[in-house]
């Protein structure tokens, strides 16, 4: 059970800061308890029961997160291509529900590079899971390493480019 002052990622709506674990704020389930969620990206606030069948998990430390920013070079893009928006759609929303981090890297990635290899205009789905993509790895980002959100492109950035370097510098040698 999560503890107040945790932060978790809840479903499909990322990074949550748990407000309070407490029995229910509706009178027919008195005594079920439940947790006050509030999204690191939005206003509202979620009530869901600590029992929820919904996907829950902490968010991940700093050391995985840095090492996941370190191995962003390494990560392969996915190799699904298909014509059909509905099928992307599908594969796209089957790797957001992997809630796994290295997974929306690979997302990302692949995006970008259908992108410069057909050099058109990304499709509405690619932009649109691209960008959620990159919404639920940078908050989940921001918390792990307790950063501002805005900040976390130009982290990843400055330590690719550092790891590039090094690697370059240890290839002229």
């Amino acid at each position: 059970m999560y503890q107040a002052g945790d932060y978790i990622v809840y479903g499909t709506s990322g990074v949550c800061r748990v407000d309070e674990v407490k029995p229910s704020p509706f009178e027919d389930e008195a005594d079920r308890q439940y947790y006050t969620l509030t999204p690191v990206t939005g206003t509202e606030t979620i009530y869901i029961p600590v029992d929820s069948p919904v996907f829950m998990r902490p968010v991940i430390s700093r050391e995985q997160a840095e090492t996941l920013v370190r191995d962003i070079p390494n990560i392969e893009v996915d190799h699904f291509t298909s014509h059909s928006m509905r099928l992307s759609s599908e594969h796209y929303q089957e790797v957001l529900q992997s809630h796994d981090c290295g997974d929306l890297v690979q997302l990302i990635k692949t995006v970008y590079a259908k992108s410069k290899r057909s050099g058109r205009r990304l499709s509405q789905v690619d932009q649109r899971y691209r960008k959620r993509a990159e919404e639920l790895l940078n908050s989940e980002l921001s918390v792990a390493l307790g950063i501002p959100l805005k900040e976390v492109p130009a982290y990843i950035n400055q330590r690719i480019g550092k790891l590039e370097k090094k690697t370059a510098k240890k290839t002229v040698e």
